[in-house]
């Protein structure tokens, strides 16, 4: 069990480098697909409707520093790789990374989704029709990529417990 928890402590900052990528990575993919791409919502669209220039332009800056968010996680995270890049006692493992990244992309979903899409009511993932059905889909899509991530990151540890 020992073996275990210091297998499991040296993985830390790879784990840690891995959560904040996939926050910012996470975000991106939301910022780029769904705001920009497909255009189903900006970050105050539910509250500053686009029906005018003024709310069009405040939804613009708004989503903007929802991207700069993204960028700062994803730079702490590039810091953080390459810090745990010049440690040699790190496990390098593509569980560990992957699953980290999962969890740090499930984490932005879910919180995202709890705050901006349920407790705050600013967006929602399609406002329309199913509304609910979408924001619950995009919740529902982080808990299973924390799960998912979760359960590599313990494969990963059973296995190398086992060498």
């Amino acid at each position: 069990m020992e073996a275990n928890n210091q297998a499991s402590d040296r993985r830390t900052p790879l784990i840690a480098a891995g959560i904040f990528l996939g926050l910012g990575l996470g975000g991106f993919l939301d910022g780029i697909v769904l705001h920009q791409i497909l255009q189903w919502h900006h970050m105050l669209s539910s509250v500053r409707p686009l029906t005018n220039e003024s709310n069009i332009d405040l939804n613009m800056v708004w989503d903007g520093l929802f991207h700069a968010f993204d960028w700062l996680m994803t730079v702490v995270g590039v810091v953080l790789l390459w810090r745990a890049g010049g440690k040699d006692d790190i496990p390098w493992s593509s569980y560990t990374f992957f699953g980290s990244l999962l969890i740090g992309a499930g984490l932005f979903n879910l919180v995202e989704g709890l705050i901006d899409h349920q407790i705050l009511g600013i967006h929602h993932v399609k406002p329309g029709p199913h509304q609910l059905a979408w924001d619950l889909g995009f919740l529902a899509s982080g808990v299973l990529m924390i799960l998912v991530g979760w359960m590599m990151l313990n494969q990963k540890l059973r296995s190398s417990s086992q060498e």
